[in-house]
């Protein structure tokens, strides 16, 4: 183990080369990978996948979609629209990545899965850079050296990596369940109740809608409630991560918990009636073909029989095929403020970093750019920079102090959102300002400094390499 810098620094001089082991070939590892195979760094990335599945996952494909297909808003009144814009600054590999993958979905940032994938592991390649492995990987200190590693196997990390991170966490392991929601064939909704339609009209008429009248939703609600869901093993506990809450988890709080939750109907008018529905459950655009839908907000953990008894109850739904069902899986990440350096290095093990969803982010935008913060300490060690995190006064320095101030004993994965904002970092005009008005303006504060944050850094974006 290369322990002290100076350790990897003589490692480096001496094989003429810096050489970067990635474990992990998801969205955090694939951004790591780039960043440092564009700067002409070499990187081993290894992924066990096809060899070996996980829960989730599908295909062996490097930066796979699991949960969703969407990348969040693009607003630049909106959290995750400003995140995009300062990773776009910074040379995001997701952000240049996904264009091309792109498909409608209002003001959202969704894309093709398998387009997307392709495109991550084309711009991989074409660094020269990058030697993919397909291997898993059960212990670190199996792995070639290098000057450092970096770990970023996600929430779904298995085996002996999983064991390791318990043992770094006193062995209690952190962990939240995250849930799936089902994919259908477009062909077999029905178009004479499903209307297409954005709400309020905003984004065009990019996502189908499945309207319920009172009678309807409580059918659906009642069968809901009563379906088989899939059990807990006894030793664990269910902890849902709050933005990806199981559909019948939000509706056993409350008959009309769904109604103000994922099933909102606001904002929308079904042509049938000309009045707004009871209830609305909402398909986005899953491919670029347009021939698979996705259910918006209905991750679940019904047993599978149970999801198509259920779902196609829904008013457009009755004759659906699922090209995928729902599904759910334990997600594991590590207390960041107890275990990590500002670097994202482990405090034990000076050489191994941390990337992605195991540091403690949800979302792949959030993952992906933690994955990027990885590769630039790196590369500032290598280039004799001072490495310093982005200005509180951003949406990615926010997301990353929260990484590192919480209280451990509350931390918990965390979207990027305007709570994580101190307002006060911001120099606000005199005149009032309504809030979208005023979370405008931050964004575009949250933006300069980061420009000023890269260029002081010395991170010039390399040009993107278009197919």
């Amino acid at each position: 183990m290369l322990q002290t810098a100076q350790d990897r620094s003589d490692f480096a001089q001496s094989t003429g080369n810096a050489v970067v082991n990635i474990v992990g070939g998801g969205l955090a590892g694939s951004e790591a990978a780039y960043q440092l195979a564009v700067r002409g760094i070499s990187v081993r990335l290894f992924e066990m996948r096809p060899l070996k599945m996980t829960p989730a996952h599908k295909t062996g494909n490097l930066a796979e979609l699991v949960c969703s297909n969407t990348f969040k808003s693009t607003a630049p009144n909106s959290a995750p629209g400003i995140f995009k814009t300062e990773l776009k600054e910074l040379g995001s590999l997701l952000v240049h990545a996904a264009p091309a993958a792109q498909v409608p979905a209002g003001k959202a940032l969704a894309v093709d899965r398998e387009v997307f994938s392709r495109e991550v592991e084309r711009a991989l390649l074409a660094t020269g850079n990058v030697e993919r492995v397909n291997a898993q990987i059960e212990s670190i200190e199996t792995l070639p050296e290098a000057y450092a590693t970096i770990i970023a196997t996600g929430p779904l990390t298995q085996g002996g990596l999983a064991s390791f991170m318990q043992s770094l966490s006193g062995g209690h392991g952190l962990y939240f369940y995250d849930a799936i929601a089902p994919v259908v064939d477009a062909s077999s909704i029905d178009r004479g109740i499903a209307f297409a339609a954005s709400r309020y009209g905003k984004g065009g008429d990019d996502y189908l809608n499945c309207p319920m009248s009172a009678a309807e939703y409580d059918r659906f609600y009642d069968a809901l409630m009563s379906a088989e869901k899939m059990e807990f093993q006894d030793f664990e506990e269910a902890r849902y991560f709050q933005g990806c809450q199981p559909i019948e988890a939000i509706a056993e709080t409350g008959r009309d918990s769904p109604r103000f939750g994922p099933m909102k109907p606001v904002g929308l008018i079904d042509p049938r009636t000309g009045k707004h529905p009871h209830a609305v459950v909402q398909l986005r655009i899953d491919n670029l073909s347009r021939t698979a839908y996705n259910l918006v907000g209905f991750q679940t953990k019904l047993k599978y029989p149970e999801q198509k008894r259920v779902f196609s109850l829904i008013p457009g739904l009755r004759n659906v095929e699922f090209l995928r069902l729902g599904s759910m899986h334990r997600n594991t990440y590590v207390c960041s403020p107890l275990m990590l350096e500002k670097n994202f290095a482990l405090k034990s093990r000076p050489d191994t970093r941390l990337a992605g969803q195991i540091t403690g982010v949800e979302g792949y935008t959030e993952s992906s750019a933690i994955g990027l913060m990885s590769a630039m300490a790196i590369w500032c060690e290598l280039t004799g920079r001072t490495w310093a995190l982005p200005p509180r006064a951003s949406v990615l320095g926010s997301l990353c102090h929260y990484l590192f101030h919480s209280a451990p004993e509350s931390f918990q994965p965390v979207n990027v959102n305007f709570g994580l904002f101190d307002p006060s970092l911001f120099e606000m005009p005199a005149r009032r300002m309504g809030k979208s008005d005023a979370r405008l303006e931050m964004g575009k504060q949250s933006v300069r400094n980061i420009v000023k944050w890269r260029d002081e850094t010395g991170w010039m974006p390399r040009p993107w390499n278009p197919r």
